[in-house]
């Protein structure tokens, strides 16, 4: 097993300290580092391990998922601590990187750049990417009046690109025959930070609208005009309060804050509702990426499907493939591989997440064992 240098553990100690937001969680058990079998008051899923203190961050899509996983987890295992801190998938990957935490959370895999620069971070292997919670990127709105709505990719494009500019449009009214348009301005939202919600966001766009939206999948917004606000918060936050507005972010976000959202017309026979479960129709559809330990999962943006929701991610945990602390190896094996159980996976949809397949899931398993 090959053991992080001192600068890592210096700078996670660092990250700790000033770290603002984080989720606490305790874990189970006393004495030692190993890992311990469930205890018969424990829920079977979850097997803690003994101590251990492991720090992580990046992306805002699964924050309230880990904050369902923080609290079961926690009432089941009082004593590793584990911190989580929401700042965005950039940021969670670039803390990653310089070697400030112990997993980043990412809704895009890592560039081969960032593959080559994790060979320095994880002496002797490389960071790896571990799908764990799915969910739709929810597109809703707030326009008064207006209690249903239907997009497709094109006017989205064009919406979000600043060629559509008022709701009255006959782009939108040929969507929906019928429906009172207001003759409102339309204000899009998007990220200001770099966001993996905005990657995929942004290949959805450009692979279903490719005429319509000839920018680039990357995290940074580059689209003109509109509304910039910080994390899914800073979105949901601007469009709620602010008549004519539309942004994008979780679907978990848009329920807690009562938002309608846009049925998509994607060339099925009727316009996809966004829901856990439309979602995972449209994740089951994805192919793993043959790439060993790493697993990247490949979307079909373009999907007709009836009722399969294309506007997906997927959040991964990055970690070290090898090379991880031996005090902080049984705890970040024991947290990602309860957060990866089957049990908990079927939980997500209660709080609008996509369960990942049991057939990723499981590969999932498999590669948490496996780490060193």
């Amino acid at each position: 097993m090959h053991h992080r240098g001192s600068n890592r553990r210096t700078s996670l100690r660092g990250a700790a300290a000033v770290a603002v937001g984080v989720l606490l969680l305790s874990a189970c058990g006393r004495g030692g580092g190993g890992e311990a079998a469930p205890s018969p008051s424990r829920p079977s899923h979850i097997s803690c391990a003994q101590r251990g203190e492991v720090a992580g961050s990046g992306s805002t899509a699964q924050q309230n998922a880990m904050e369902y996983w923080l609290r079961e987890y926690q009432s089941a295992c009082p004593g590793v601590q584990l911190r989580y801190n929401p700042i965005g998938s950039g940021g969670g990957v670039a803390q990653f990187l310089r070697g400030a935490t112990h997993f980043g959370g990412s809704d895009t895999p890592l560039s081969q750049d960032d593959v080559e620069f994790s060979r320095r971070t994880c002496p002797g292997s490389r960071a790896i990417d571990l799908p764990m919670v799915g969910g739709p990127v929810a597109i809703a709105y707030n326009v008064e009046g207006v209690d249903s709505l239907v997009l497709d990719a094109p006017t989205l494009a064009r919406i979000f690109d600043s060629r559509i500019t008022m709701w009255n449009d006959p782009e939108i009214q040929r969507l929906n025959p019928g429906a009172r348009l207001p003759e409102t301005g339309i204000s899009a939202v998007h990220r200001s930070d770099n966001s993996g919600t905005t990657q995929n966001f942004n290949a959805y766009l450009a692979d279903a609208a490719p005429q319509q939206w000839p920018y680039e999948k990357v995290k940074a917004w580059q689209a003109r005009g509109g509304h910039a606000a910080p994390g899914s918060d800073g979105v949901v936050s601007t469009v709620s309060g602010q008549n004519g507005s539309i942004g994008y972010f979780e679907l978990s976000f848009a329920k807690a804050e009562g938002l309608p959202t846009v049925k998509l017309d994607t060339g099925a026979p009727e316009p996809v509702t966004v829901s856990a479960r439309s979602a995972s129709a449209g994740i089951a559809a994805a192919r793993v990426a043959d790439g060993g330990q790493d697993l990247t999962l490949e979307f079909d943006y373009r999907t007709r499907a009836p009722g399969a929701y294309p506007i997906v991610l997927v959040t991964y945990e990055i970690v070290c493939a090898d090379g991880n602390p031996a005090d902080v190896l049984p705890a970040l094996k024991s947290f990602l591989t309860y957060t990866a159980s089957e049990k908990v996976q079927a939980g997500l949809a209660r709080i609008h997440y996509a369960p990942l397949p049991e057939k990723v899931a499981s590969r999932v398993r498999h590669v948490v064992s496996t780490l060193s």
